[in-house]
Order: C-alpha cells, then structure tokens, then sequence
C-alpha cells in the first residue's frame, strides 16, 4: 500500500524513536566498545543515520552545502570485511558523544525543514535505512557484555507458548510459477529488488516449521559445532538472550549460520530452499506474531501456527536461509542515489535471506524483499527449513 507525504513524515518519526531506544540501552561508557569484531565500534552507528540521512537528502537531493564534511565522510559507510580483514581503529579515533549529539541534532532539524520537499522514492530510503540498522544494531547489541546494557524498554518474555506440533510434518508445494522481484506499480522496493520476473519452479516438499533448538541439539550431541547462541555450563545448554541467559528452548527456532544450516541439511538428507522455492513456499503465508520488534527474543515454531496448509512462521521469528547466492536480478540497475547498496555484495560470497526476525520492521514484510550475509556471518537471527524433491 502507497503512503502519504504526511504518513511518511510520521514515519521517519517514529524510525528516529526506535533506533534513540536502541541507542539508549547502551551504557554511555560503552558505546566505543566493538562488540562484533568485524563492525564498527558502536559510536560509528550513533553518526552513521543522520550522516546518511544528511549524505542522501541534503547534498544528493537537494544540493544543501555541506555544515560538517568531516562527519559526512567518517559516518558515512559501515564495513563488511573478507574473513580475516578486521578494523584495528582505537576509541580515541572517534569523536566525543557530545559532538556526534550536536552533529545529529543539526541534521534532524535540517531534514525535518526540507521533507515535505524531497522525492517520496529518497523519503522511502531514508525510513527503511533507519529501520534496518534497528536491526543490524541489535545484532551489535545482542553481543555487547549485559553489564553494558541499561534494563530493557519492554518485556523480555516472550507470553508464546508452543502448540502440540509434529517438527517433522511437510507441506507439499506443486510445480509452478514464483514471482521473484517487483514491478514498478507495486511501490518503494531496493535496486536488487527488480525487475519482477518470473521463474518455473519444480514441485518440492518443505518443512512445516523451521528447524528447532531441539533437533539442532540432537546434531550437536553427535558432534556437530553448537551454535553461536548457545553457551555451555556444567554440560546444559543456554540461550544467550539479549538480555539473559536462559535454559535452551527446544521450541524455539535455531539461529546458525549458513554454512552450519546447509551441513544440517545435508545430515538431514535434505537440502536448503531455493529463493524461487522459498517465494512459492511462501504463498498465502501469514507472517509470526513475532516480528516488527515485538519481542528481543524467539518464540516456540508452532506458536503461530493455524489450520493453513501454508508453511507456518516464513515471515519473522527469524530470517531464513536459502541456497541461492546474492547476485542481480536480470535488468537490475543501482539506484543512481545510493550505487553501492547491492552492486558491492554481487560477489559470491554472500548468500540470500527470505523472511524477517523479529526486530524487523513491518515495511520489510514484502515478499519481494531480499536479505544478504556472508555464509560463516554468526550474528544474524537467521534460521532455515529444508526441502525434498
């Protein structure tokens, strides 16, 4: 659905109040920490959204001279380096909290002047930047010591309980046509988002519901690498929250990284979705309760499950994993505003993501939309189902 001028403006609004939230849980000592070796510290993301906000609305759109270059550059790209390619920046590069509030503070009040004046597409990309760092962030904050952390904004307990579920269960999916990508008349999407074309998809079986904690755990006693989540203590497994620890949740969706979901898939003998299966799969799905930032944590696979034949939870309760390698879809073209928001990733070395977790936003809820890591990256709330010919 198409939003309004005035709509959006609430938007960027309330994109702002969500990423302060996040923003505000970290101790103010703490945010020169890094706790993702591969990311930058902490203060770069407090820079990062209005610099970019500032970069892409002021200077590309309307040719506002610049009132601090200096941030505009240090704040305006985050990192994604080749295994073994860390930053070695230390806290006293950065500049003092106190000087980043009076660069974000100018930059609000600036954008929030000009808004009404810009193009809707550059308004779309400045809401959905921010709510992907909500994102991002909180995989950053999710590694950050709990000590660091200020008490939580909301409950940290989830109130899903599981339903009385077969894992195991399939649901058939018969050979047809998937819709990859988005056609111009359907709205704001990302560059790698289009063109819509269409792809023949062969018929597959899925798995009901994505892989459990539980049946992980059963691979990991026979072996395999426990997952970056889970700590071991006295020979019990826990889930490392976001807040706490907590006894492993067998119901809970497990989070690993590609890599680790396609050995499982193998073990299994089945084998990771396809994006073209995953968007057949994926029809007339209903997304979890458990996205849009409801909860910091999972909830059971089976908790939102209905009488739909329908795969349960394809969309939030974390992302899912496909077999299919980043690259352009066919007529692909960067946005001329922001060239290396995908171009840069189109290098084999990321793999596909469909779904949301959830501390997605609900904007991100459309099928067309594409999520991209690295296959060893553990951080992400990103789980997996697995399919049968």
């Amino acid at each position: 659905m198409l939003r309004t001028q005035t709509g959006l403006a609430c938007e960027i609004q309330a994109a702002r109040a969500q990423t302060d939230t996040l923003f505000q849980l970290v101790r103010p000592d703490s945010l020169y920490h890094r706790p993702i070796p591969e990311r930058h510290r902490m203060v770069f993301y407090l820079g990062h959204l209005e610099a970019f906000d500032w970069n892409l609305l002021a200077r590309e759109a309307l040719n506002r001279p610049s009132f601090h270059p200096t941030f505009d550059r240090l704040f305006a790209f985050g990192i994604d380096p080749p295994p073994g390619q860390l930053p070695c920046d230390e806290p006293s590069d950065w500049p003092s909290l106190a000087e980043i509030e009076r660069y974000n503070q100018r930059t609000r009040d600036e954008i929030d002047g000009m808004f009404a004046d810009l193009p809707e597409q550059l308004q779309h990309a400045a809401i959905e930047h921010r709510l992907m760092h909500a994102e991002t962030f909180a995989y950053i904050l999710h590694q950050l010591a709990y000590e660091r952390k200020g008490p939580p904004p909301q409950t940290t307990v989830n109130g899903a309980d599981p339903r009385s579920a077969d894992h195991s269960a399939r649901c058939e999916v018969p050979a047809g046509t998937a819709q990859l990508g988005r056609r111009p008349d359907e709205g704001f999407g990302w560059d790698n988002e289009f063109q819509a074309h269409e792809v023949e998809v062969p018929a597959f079986s899925i798995g009901r519901y994505k892989v459990t904690n539980g049946e992980y755990l059963k691979y990991v006693q026979e072996g395999a690498e426990p997952p970056f989540f889970w700590a071991e203590h006295g020979g019990r497994w826990f889930y490392r929250g976001m807040f706490a620890e907590r006894p492993l949740p067998l119901e809970w969706p497990v989070y690993v990284t590609w890599q680790q979901a396609e050995a499982y898939a193998r073990y299994r003998g089945m084998r990771l979705p396809s994006e073209a299966e995953w968007q057949r799969a994926s029809e007339n799905a209903s997304p979890s309760s458990n996205v849009n930032f409801r909860y910091w944590d999972p909830i059971p696979v089976s908790a939102d499950d209905t009488a739909s034949a329908a795969p349960v939870q394809m969309a939030g309760n974390g992302w899912e994993w496909t077999s299919t390698v980043f690259d352009a879809f066919p007529g692909f073209e960067p946005f001329p505003f922001y060239k290396n928001y995908s171009a840069p990733f189109f290098d084999g070395q990321h793999y596909v993501l469909k779904g949301a977790s959830p501390r997605t936003a609900s904007c991100f809820l459309r099928s067309s939309f594409r999520n991209w890591f690295r296959p060893a990256y553990p951080y992400v709330y990103a789980t997996f189902r697995m399919v049968q010919a």
